[in-house]
């Protein structure tokens, strides 16, 4: 795998390394010498600034993901304490799984989630 050297000289991808949408993008990157840096949720810890900035910017919501199995197991008390960016991002520090992933972020621009097609035009 490629790494850039550092995060503002290429693309960063914010994920977990087992999940099945951030293997295909990782792959899709490297499969098109695209030089980037991953940065592992679950390692690393969730990159607070980034997500408040992106958040406050559009709608918190596409960043959770309410349909996978970590949101599946959390208890209602948490699942209903979730109703605006600052509660939302509060879960995603404690349950970085519940992030929608991956998330690119380049040039000062993101993408959330992965797609040949929609990466093509990102780097278009």
């Amino acid at each position: 795998m490629k790494l850039s050297p550092s995060a503002s000289s290429g693309p960063v991808v914010y994920g977990i390394p087992n999940c099945s949408t951030v293997k295909k993008a990782r792959g899709w990157l490297e499969a098109n010498g695209i030089v980037y840096t991953f940065h592992d949720y679950k390692k690393q810890g969730v990159p607070v600034a980034e997500l408040q900035t992106m958040m406050a910017a559009q709608d918190w919501e596409p960043f959770l993901n309410r349909r996978g199995p970590t949101w599946r197991k959390l208890d209602a008390a948490t699942q209903s304490s979730v109703t605006d960016a600052a509660s939302a991002l509060a879960v995603m520090q404690i349950y970085p799984s519940v992030i929608k992933r991956p998330l690119l972020i380049f040039n000062n621009r993101h993408w959330l989630g992965f797609s040949e097609d929609a990466y093509a035009a990102f780097f278009a």
